[in-house]
């Protein structure tokens, strides 16, 4: 039986979704569009009823929000639409319940206009992800929130240094990976 699980559309997506997310990370653009791709061919054809609990989170939403940090890491080298626009799909199919995840979305879309030249809009973005991050306690909000002052490091605005002042005091606040 676990055997046909893993066969599942919805496991294949997964799988093909987060591979390219790796592929992404590691700077290699034609592997990271080949697994995304096969991806978004799964979740077109949708994911299907009989969906294991374990990947019961995944859908057209998480899959956005992998297009969205692979386009990012790969800095929108070949790439048509910019990580701002898959963060923006993310949000938009986000269903309710994923609050941390959306404030991650949000703190990823700030950034992504950061990166690409769009300081005005990603302050505006930043300070809506801000105010939903001061109710989400994450490591991994503070992770993105890291992302999120690098990203707007070389600005100098009021706008963006008041960015970075709350960022930077959110982050202090929130908990961090303690190595054993």
């Amino acid at each position: 039986m676990a055997a046909k699980k893993a066969t599942l559309p919805a496991t294949r997506a997964l799988v093909s979704s987060q591979t390219g997310r790796v592929h992404a990370a590691l700077g290699d653009e034609q592997g990271a569009e080949r697994h995304l791709a096969a991806a978004d061919e799964l979740v077109a054809g949708g994911l299907g009823d009989d969906v294991p609990q374990w990947v019961a989170y995944f859908d057209a939403a998480e899959h956005a929000g992998a297009r969205a940090v692979s386009a990012r890491d790969l800095h929108g080298i070949g790439r048509t639409r910019c990580a701002s626009d898959h963060f923006t799909d993310a949000l938009a199919l986000r269903r309710p319940g994923f609050d941390r995840v959306r404030v991650m979305d949000r703190i990823g879309l700030a950034a992504a206009l950061f990166t690409e030249n769009e300081p005005e809009q990603g302050a505006a973005a930043a300070h809506q992800a801000l105010d939903e991050a001061t109710r989400a306690n994450s490591t991994l909000v503070a992770s993105r929130l890291n992302t999120l002052l690098d990203a707007a490091r070389p600005y100098r605005t009021a706008a963006v240094d008041e960015v970075r002042t709350r960022a930077a005091d959110l982050a202090a606040a929130r908990p961090t990976t303690v190595a054993a």
